[in-house]
């Protein structure tokens, strides 16, 4: 074996994502033989462990008789209320060859977009990891609707790597590495390592490595790469039968320099998981005080306003063009704001009284996107 991965071999807590295709049959059902195997590379690692599992819905396929992932909401629910109790008896069962115990945690965007459900998550991940319990993470796909959903577990797994602090993030699918087009053509080579932005360019992600089962494709495993690398954690994106080796650091798949240093819980829920509630149009000159300077955004520097919120809110700090430049929490509600566009927080103090001398935006509850 060459040289190790010290990011691998020095993390106390991670995080790994599975996906369906990596634990299912091409038509749907466990296969246990890829459960066990996964299984044994995770029991083997000494380093705190969340298992991030998809494949409810999936492993609800064939005791339903369904030939293929439905497309409709409502049938997807009912495979997941059947697979989910079948994907945690085939890890309650797998585990226990290990005598290691799992609890179940599913969440909704809910659980990781409003701030007191949020620390309700982290504190019952910190408790079952307290307690040596194997903490097995899905979506709640059963009272999940399209409009409240994460839409794959890629997204879930960074907001969750970044929730419990973790040192790495391993994403797991049925593509063993990022590759610079689609791997079964001629030509294409593995991209071993990246270290920012740049080594992205020119590649040509789109949806390889598309799980018929599954939801995710690479731009999504790319995307959660690019939330957690920027919250200062390394990320290594392999397949699920190179777990083993990608665990133990053996430079298999693509690792994912972390490009930030870890910010502040709070900054990081805002920027990341959140969902802007409105958007707030800045002048020039407000874009630069809220970008170069990291000053407070006052209503003077605000054009228009977007949306339907009430104070204490995330909105979207927007420029001339339309494109979000900051994310924060507004000390105003959505019909105050109109009246004080423009205008010097002094000039509204002296007519509408002292309350009304605060800023839009601090730059406190401010994160750049």
């Amino acid at each position: 074996m060459g040289s190790v991965r010290v990011q691998v071999t020095a993390a106390s807590r991670i995080v790994v994502k599975v996906g369906s295709s990596s634990l299912t049959t091409a038509t749907g059902g466990l296969d246990r033989q890829r459960v066990d195997a996964l299984v044994d590379a995770l029991a083997g690692h000494p380093a705190e462990t969340v298992l991030v599992s998809s494949g409810a819905i999936a492993a609800g396929l064939a005791p339903l008789g369904l030939p293929r992932r439905p497309r409709d909401l409502a049938t997807q629910q009912a495979a997941a209320s059947v697979g989910q109790g079948l994907l945690m008896q085939a890890y309650t069962e797998s585990f226990a060859r290990h005598s290691k115990t799992v609890g179940q945690v599913l969440l909704t965007v809910d659980d990781v977009t409003r701030r007191v459900h949020y620390r309700n998550a982290y504190r019952t991940l910190r408790r079952l990891l307290d307690l040596n319990t194997m903490p097995i993470v899905n979506e709640n796909d059963t009272v999940a609707t399209e409009e409240i959903r994460f839409g794959d577990n890629d997204r879930l797994a960074a907001l969750v790597a970044a929730l419990v602090r973790a040192d790495l993030l391993v994403l797991l699918s049925d593509v063993d590495a990022l590759y610079t087009g689609d791997p079964a053509k001629p030509g294409t080579r593995r991209i071993a390592e990246v270290r920012d932005d740049e080594d992205l360019a020119g590649i040509s992600i789109g949806k390889a490595g598309r799980a018929g089962v599954g939801t995710g494709g690479m731009l999504t495993k790319v995307e959660a790469a690019r939330i957690a690398t920027h919250s200062g954690i390394p990320v290594i994106l392999t397949s699920a039968p190179l777990a083993a080796a990608a665990l133990s650091g053996e430079e298999v798949g693509t690792l994912f320099h972390q490009v930030g240093h870890r910010p502040t819980a709070r900054l990081f829920w805002l920027a990341h998981a959140t969902s802007p509630r409105g958007r707030l149009h800045l002048d020039p000159g407000a874009v630069r005080a809220v970008v170069d300077r990291r000053a407070s955004l006052l209503p003077a520097g605000i054009t228009a306003v977007d949306g339907r919120f009430a104070a204490g809110d995330p909105v979207d700090l927007v420029d001339a063009g339309g494109r979000p430049v900051a994310r924060g929490l507004v000390n105003y509600d959505a019909t105050e704001l109109p009246g004080l566009l423009g205008r010097s927080t002094p000039e509204l103090a002296a007519e509408l009284g002292p309350g009304y001398e605060r800023e839009v935006v601090h730059r406190d509850d401010l994160v750049l996107l």
